[in-house]
């Protein structure tokens, strides 16, 4: 292994889950947010260790992949969340269009998915 190598770990990669609520007009207004994301939740999000994040869409299911460095967790993300009053006012705005998957613990949005394959 070269010093590049161990000096640069390949990214953590997480994908998550979460529904919209089926109404289009709604998906079509979430979407558009999206296309506008306040800079203070892009800058959250790097501030935790995520490096790289994508949300894909299928009629009203939402994935999500995050790739992140060695210094993310969920547990980290979620205590500065809870403290940035922005963050919380997007999250408030995001559940107007947003809800559980079926499975979900009550308050629980995006959930984490578990890899059942993967092609070398």
């Amino acid at each position: 292994m070269s010093n590049l190598q161990s000096a640069n770990p390949p990214p953590m990669r997480h994908c998550l889950a979460l529904d919209l609520k089926d109404d289009p007009q709604l998906i079509r207004e979430y979407e558009a947010w999206h296309k506008r994301v306040w800079p203070e939740i892009v800058e959250s999000i790097k501030d935790s260790g995520i490096t790289s994040m994508e949300i894909y869409r299928v009629a009203n299911r939402l994935f999500m992949i995050i790739e992140a460095d060695e210094s993310f967790s969920f547990e980290t993300k979620a205590a500065l969340d809870a403290s940035n009053p922005k963050v919380q006012e997007w999250e408030k705005l995001m559940w107007k269009y947003q809800q559980a998957i079926p499975g979900s613990t009550p308050g629980e949005k995006w959930r984490r998915m578990e890899r059942i394959f993967e092609l070398r």
